[in-house]
């Protein structure tokens, strides 16, 4: 009954986020997918809903090991067939899976035939005590709060039984080595269809002759209004100076009255299907990534936002998190700030040369190319895990 209210409360969050209609369509599309049968593999990915982060951690992942010679296959914890692929997988991954009595009747079953258990993480959901970092966590509807109340798959990772743990940042990697468990950095990574929507985006690109450059947000879930406030500062100092910037919004925020004086110059963007995503990064000049520096919960955070903006040639500014300052070359293929000064200094080497602005978007799509897609990336630490646990040679 928990797990039905939660839903309730994720549905009611995504009409009132998306609108009606493509709300309801991305509910529906939710619902049937646990019913969907998988066929038997080696790797069974397990993640409790269908959003951006079982995306790229459950979806994309498995894509990657298809890639590299694995049989791995994605299921919701809903799924009703789900006790059956006991015994049809050797490894099964669980990403932000609840722990209701249905799970704990199948891990247990799991550990009888002896299979091996993957806890997946890229975030510190899993911990209710570092919750009060979590910016949006204040803002959810009772129902939905349900599902972080004792850290989403807490115990899953607190059992003595699940030794192996995979992960998307270094940040988080050793969060969860110091459970003592052995952790696998798997980078999040583009699909093959990522790639090839953005392929046909930049064939079809015309150049923009209005004369304005667009900085783009792409906040993505409704949790980022304090990341975003880091920057408003520096973002009123630009627009005041400059009368030709456009300030494009995706997604739900709520910016700061700063703001408001500048309307004119603040495009929004709604929710929008993945492949017009793309569509819309590849029409800005520049894309920027603010984040707390410091609070727990963004230094958790990965380079998506580096490199699904790099894959369409569209350049980053990003905060100077550890994870940002990993990914990006400062002043090569991006730029990372600290600071107000920074964020000025660096976005005003970019709003003043164009030819600059190309240059560090190539650069960041080869970066994008290079280390950030199923097919190119790597991860060898946890295919050599995966093979020796699957009994392959």
């Amino acid at each position: 009954m928990d797990l039905f209210l939660i839903k309730i409360g994720k549905a009611w969050n995504v009409l009132r986020r998306d609108g009606f209609f493509r709300g309801l369509k991305r509910v529906f599309s939710a619902f049937f997918l646990q019913f969907r049968r998988v066929h038997p593999g080696e790797v069974l990915f397990i993640s409790n809903g269908v959003g951006d982060s079982a995306r790229y951690r459950t979806r994309h992942v498995a894509e990657e090991l298809n890639l590299h010679g694995f049989a791995a296959s994605v299921t919701v914890q809903d799924n009703p067939f789900l006790i059956s692929y006991a015994d049809k997988f050797s490894v099964f991954v669980f990403h932000r899976v609840l722990f209701t009595d249905k799970i704990a009747r199948f891990v247990e079953v799991l550990k009888g035939l002896g299979k091996t258990i993957v806890f997946e993480t890229d975030d510190l959901v899993y911990d209710p005590e570092f919750l009060r970092h979590m910016d949006y966590y204040a803002k959810m509807n009772a129902l939905e709060k349900k599902l972080y109340e004792h850290g989403v798959g807490g115990e899953i990772l607190a059992d003595p039984y699940v030794t192996h743990c995979t992960t998307s940042t270094r940040f988080l990697k050793e969060k969860l080595e110091a459970k003592g468990k052995q952790v696998f950095l798997v980078r999040n990574k583009l699909s093959q269809e990522d790639v090839s929507w953005a392929e046909e985006v930049l064939r079809k690109r015309v150049p923009r002759n209005d004369g304005l450059v667009r900085i783009c947000y792409l906040s993505g879930t409704p949790s980022h209004d304090k990341d975003f406030a880091t920057i408003t500062g520096a973002l009123v100092r630009l627009l005041e100076k400059h009368p030709d910037i456009r300030l494009v919004l995706a997604g739900p925020l709520d910016t700061e009255s700063a703001l408001n004086r500048y309307e004119a110059q603040i495009e929004r963007v709604a929710y929008m299907p993945r492949k017009e995503y793309f569509g819309t990064i590849a029409e800005m000049d520049i894309n920027v990534a603010p984040l707390e520096i410091g609070n727990p919960f963004c230094e958790s955070k990965s380079e998506l936002k580096f490199f699904e903006t790099g894959l369409v040639g569209v350049p980053t500014v990003a905060a100077a998190t550890g994870t940002f300052r990993e990914a990006i070359a400062d002043g090569v293929d991006g730029f990372v700030a600290a600071t107000e000064d920074e964020w000025v200094e660096k976005l005003e080497a970019l709003i003043a040369d164009s030819g600059r602005r190309r240059a560090m978007g190539e650069a960041a799509r080869a970066a994008a190319l290079r280390h950030y897609t199923t097919k190119d990336g790597s991860s060898p630490e946890y295919y050599g895990f995966l093979k020796e646990r699957i009994g392959k040679a």
